[in-house]
């Protein structure tokens, strides 16, 4: 099954294969290098079907990629979540993996903001403080309040969002993109325990990370 283009990255596909035509023009094999880079920017911005767990409870993945923390840590201040540490997970996500992302719970966007900074390495945990940052705080109905932090990376220059302030949403829907190759890290309310491991595979919209209603333990080991 080919999964469909996002209708935000028709333009770079575009761009690449006019930049194709025009190599060719002055030699044949920039041709086809250009149409291979064009194919793997159409393959970037894939955004396939997902399915998502009928369950408010759950707090899913809002990216695809590796999961690389799970320790507690101080939420960034534009989140208004407050100044202890809070059960953080964050997933990397590198230039092969699908880039749009979404929200892990159904809720009000009560919060939207952006952040100017670094370019790092999203899978150092110092480009959660530090790197150029988009964020989202989600109340859910039960009162909950979850983050939800879109952080570019050593090649990523650009997040875009999809919603705004106030926007009312459901679990798994689509929130936002980044180019090309980054990192989201989902902050939770205290005395919920990640249900993640380090080197976990989680596939956005799927792959459950916590549980807010409390009922499961903080599982232990590593993912290989």
């Amino acid at each position: 099954m080919v999964a469909p283009i996002h209708r935000a990255g028709w333009p770079f596909v575009a761009v690449f294969f006019a930049i194709s035509l025009v190599l060719g023009w002055f030699w044949q094999p920039l041709f086809w290098l250009g149409l291979m880079a064009t194919a793997w920017c159409a393959y970037f911005f894939r955004d396939p079907v997902r399915v998502t767990p009928a369950d408010a409870r759950l707090v899913v993945s809002p990216a695809d990629g590796a999961v690389v923390a799970t320790a507690a840590r101080v939420p960034p201040p534009e989140l208004g979540l407050g100044t202890s540490p809070l059960p953080c997970v964050g997933i990397f996500m590198n230039v092969f993996d699908v880039h749009v992302n979404r929200t892990p719970v159904a809720g009000r966007v009560v919060r939207l903001a952006r952040h100017a900074g670094k370019f790092l390495n999203a899978s150092f945990d110092k480009a959660s403080d530090e790197n150029e940052r988009q964020s989202f705080t989600i109340a859910t109905r039960d009162g909950s309040q979850v983050g939800l932090v879109q952080i570019a990376g050593l090649v990523a220059r650009r997040i875009v969002a999809f919603v705004g302030e106030g926007a009312e949403l459901a679990a798994g829907e689509r929130v936002g993109l980044i180019r090309f190759g980054s990192r989201c890290d989902v902050y939770l309310p205290v005395g919920i325990e990640p249900l993640a491991l380090i080197g976990q595979r989680a596939v956005a919209g799927e792959t459950v990370l916590a549980d807010l209603g409390g009922n499961q333990t903080r599982r232990e080991g590593r993912a290989s």
